[in-house]
């Protein structure tokens, strides 16, 4: 299978493209979108939405891991962030993909098997299981590809509602 995970944001967005068969992970890509700063925020969601089409034309996944939305104190940053998500969903919606939604915590359990580990756990996690030679960079990969990793342990399983709960 297939699996597209995505950490969403409006200046970056993180995305992992892991093929999980047999037990065994594959990846096929990871990186991430970037949108300008001082661009108007119509143009960075287009530039997202035809990017996140672009994947998804070019890895067909069958499902995307999304971290759910998550509030700060900033809410300028989250309208944004909320904003892009929303454009991401509906290009995973418009391609026929699974959506499949993790919180932080989830993520943590599922890669760690803690769920308050810290990001550099995970960042370790990440590369130790995928067999990367570093740590993805920026950040928002490496959280990208762990989303992707958790739904690949739990996203068909009885471990799901689990994690959902």
């Amino acid at each position: 299978m297939i699996i597209l995970g995505i950490d969403p944001g409006i200046a970056i967005v993180g995305y992992g493209v892991i093929d999980y068969s047999n037990n065994r992970f594959h990846v096929l890509d990871y990186g991430a979108i970037t949108t300008p700063a001082h661009t108007p925020v119509e143009s960075r969601l287009e530039m997202i939405y035809s990017d996140m089409n672009e994947l998804i034309k070019n890895y067909s996944p069958q499902c995307m891991a999304i971290e759910e939305l998550f509030f700060n104190s900033n809410q300028k940053t989250a309208i944004s962030v909320a904003q892009a998500r929303g454009v991401i969903l509906l290009a995973a919606r418009k391609n026929g993909l699974d959506i499949r939604e993790y919180t932080p915590l989830q993520v943590k359990q599922a890669v760690v098997g803690y769920g308050r580990a810290e990001k550099q756990q995970v960042q370790s996690m990440i590369t130790t299981i995928l067999g990367l030679k570093k740590v993805p960079k920026p950040d928002d990969t490496a959280d990208a590809l762990a989303l992707a990793v958790c739904d690949a342990h739990c996203g068909d399983s009885r471990l799901r509602g689990y994690f959902n709960n």
